[in-house]
């Protein structure tokens, strides 16, 4: 199976930490360069430093803010360089029920998830065009198959983010390029932190049971890792993959019901 990424360009967005950071880290060890995209200068050079460039890859970051769309674009222009593979992926919204949104947080989130996905695609898609290889991965989540209760804007952001990567996929797979979602699990990063205090400052309830009872709907009994969520997203930027196209792949240890 070739899982090789020698002389494949990555551009991997929200890769400062969690699950972004995972998945820089897996394809520079396949041999990717890699670049960076996050708004924090210090830990992009963090991050930068702990990529490896053992096959003699050259790794760079690109500072931006999904909320400046129009400044991403700029930026993402600016580099001129061809990139095989681009991992979209961004910090997802507040919870709360969708009763409850305002249309502020429901324009924020569709500009910082979709407006900007749609912005570097249309960024590297001539270069991958060009190189006859191109691999596009969304990050989302799996409310794509089934809404995650008190996470109503997520929800319904994620829903149009899967459409749009679907569509996307039908376009571009003469191309060479493929369109696929990762939808990850309850996983140990930052984002899930702030949804279990969420919960526990709701409910009264202690960290330790909520976290005991989410972990409970899981099969696997667990939370996943952030480098199980990356081993998917680095299979699917592979040679490996050329004849997968537009589908979302759960990494959740079994817990969404549907198929």
């Amino acid at each position: 199976m070739n899982l090789n990424l020698t002389h494949k360009n990555a551009l991997v967005c929200g890769s400062t930490q969690g699950i972004g950071k995972a998945s820089a880290i897996q394809l520079a060890a396949l041999g990717a360069n890699v670049t960076l995209v996050a708004r924090n200068e210090e830990k992009l050079k963090d991050t930068v430093n702990e990529l490896t460039t053992d096959q003699g890859q050259s790794h760079t970051y690109i500072i931006a803010d999904f909320q400046d769309p129009e400044r991403l674009q700029q930026k993402i222009s600016n580099t001129k360089a061809i990139y095989h593979i681009l991992i979209n992926n961004t910090g997802g919204p507040a919870g709360g029920p969708i009763f409850n949104a305002t249309l502020d947080e429901f324009e924020k989130a569709f500009t910082q998830h979709l407006k900007c996905n749609h912005i570097l695609a249309q960024s590297v898609v001539p270069g991958m065009k060009g190189a006859g290889y191109g691999r596009i991965i969304n990050i989302i989540s799996t409310s794509v198959k089934q809404p995650l209760n008190g996470l109503g804007v997520s929800n319904t952001i994620r829903g149009a983010v899967g459409n749009w990567s679907k569509t996307l996929a039908n376009e571009l797979g003469q191309y060479g390029i493929t369109v696929n979602n990762v939808l990850p699990g309850a996983t140990a990063t930052e984002r899930l932190n702030e949804i279990i205090n969420h919960k526990a400052k709701k409910t009264g309830k202690s960290i330790e049971e909520i976290s005991a009872a989410m972990k409970n709907e899981i099969p696997a009994q667990r939370f996943a890792k952030p480098e199980e969520i990356a081993n998917a997203v680095a299979f699917l930027a592979s040679e490996a993959a050329s004849y997968i196209n537009g589908i979302n792949v759960p990494v959740d240890g079994g817990r969404t019901k549907s198929l």
